[in-house]
C-alpha cells in the first residue's frame, strides 16, 4: 500500500531531522577524540571495526553472522594494533594473513569464504590507513581533512539531490542518487578543503587544496555507490539500524572509508616528496 501524498514529505522531514540530530551529537565527539584522545582514538576505532564486522556478517552470512563478525574483527584488529605498535607494512601483512585465515575458516564452515576474506580487507584497509595517518606529522590535520571533506560531500550530495533532483546517477544500484547531488558533493568537498587549508596551512597553494578536495569528494561518492552495489548484491536496504536516520554504521561511513584511503594515498605522495 502506498503512502498518502502528504505522508511522504513528513517522512522525509523526520529523516532529515534525525540526520541533523545524529550528526550534531556524533561529529563533535568524534573530532575531539581524533584531536586529543590517543588510547580513546584507538578504542573508538576498535569499537567501530567490531560494529562494522557485525553488520557485514549480518549482510553477507545471515546464518553464520556472529562467526563472521568475530573472524573479521580479529583479522582487522590484529592489523590495527600492529600498525599502532610497529608500522604500516607489518600491519598490512597481518591484515592479509587474517583475511586469508577468515576465508579458509568459512570454507571449512561451508559458508561464503570469499565474502569473509573480502569483508576483512574492505573494512580493514581504511582502518589501518586511519591509524597510520594520525601518527604521521600533522596527522590530526590530515585525518580532519578526510572526515570533514567526506561529511561535507555526503551531506551536500544528500541535500542538493533532495532539493534539485534531476537525472539519476546510477539507477540500477542507487535509485535515489542524482547527478545534481553528485555535483553538489564535489563542490562542497572542494570548498571544505580550501577552508581547511587556509586554517591549517597544510598545502602550499589553494589550487592544490581544491584538487585534494575534489579527489577526496570523488572517493567519497565512489564509496557510497560501492556500498549501494554491495547492499543490492546482498538484498538489503540498510546495513543495520544503529544510527537514527542513517541506518547502520556502514551506511554512515561507506564514503568516509574511501575518503580515508584517498587522503592516505595523498599523504604518502607528500612523504615521498610530492609538492602540494
Amino acid at each position: 500500500m502506498s503512502l498518502p501524498s502528504d505522508a511522504k514529505p513528513k517522512k522525509s522531514s523526520r529523516e532529515l531531522l534525525f540526520r541533523i540530530a545524529s550528526a550534531a551529537v556524533l561529529i563533535p565527539i568524534v573530532l575531539l577524540i581524533i584531536a586529543y584522545g590517543n588510547w580513546a582514538f584507538l578504542l573508538l576505532l576498535s569499537v567501530g571495526v567490531a560494529l562494522l564486522a557485525i553488520e557485514w556478517g549480518a549482510m553477507a552470512a545471515p546464518q553464520l553472522s556472529s562467526r563472521m563478525a568475530v573472524a573479521i574483527s580479529l583479522a582487522i584488529l590484529g592489523g590495527v594494533f600492529t600498525v599502532y605498535l610497529f608500522n604500516m607494512l607489518a600491519g598490512l601483512a597481518v591484515l592479509a594473513l587474517g583475511a586469508i585465515c577468515a576465508g579458509f575458516y568459512f570454507r571449512y564452515l561451508k559458508g561464503p569464504h570469499l565474502d569473509a576474506a573480502y569483508g576483512a580487507l574492505y573494512i580493514g584497509w581504511p582502518a589501518l590507513v586511519l591509524i597510520w595517518l594520525r601518527e604521521t606529522h600533522n596527522g590530526v590535520y590530515w585525518v580532519f581533512f578526510a572526515f570533514l571533506i567526506a561529511w561535507a560531500a555526503d551531506s551536500a550530495a544528500y541535500l542538493v539531490g533532495k532539493l534539485v533532483g534531476g537525472p539519476k546517477l546510477w539507477r540500477k544500484y542507487s535509485p535515489n542518487k542524482t547527478w545534481s547531488g553528485f555535483a553538489g558533493g564535489m563542490i562542497a568537498g572542494m570548498l571544505t578543503a580550501g577552508t581547511l587549508a587556509d586554517i591549517t596551512k597544510l598545502f602550499q597553494s589553494s589550487t592544490a587544496a581544491l584538487i585534494v578536495g575534489l579527489l577526496v569528494a570523488f572517493a567519497t561518492m565512489g564509496g557510497d555507490l560501492w556500498e549501494s552495489m554491495l547492499k543490492r548484491r546482498y538484498g538489503v536496504k540498510d546495513s543495520g539500524t544503529l544510527i537514527p536516520g542513517h541506518g547502520g554504521l556502514l551506511d554512515r561511513v561507506d564514503g568516509l572509508m574511501f575518503a580515508i584511503v584517498a587522503i592516505g594515498g595523498i599523504r604518502w605522495l607528500v612523504m615521498l616528496g610530492t609538492k602540494l
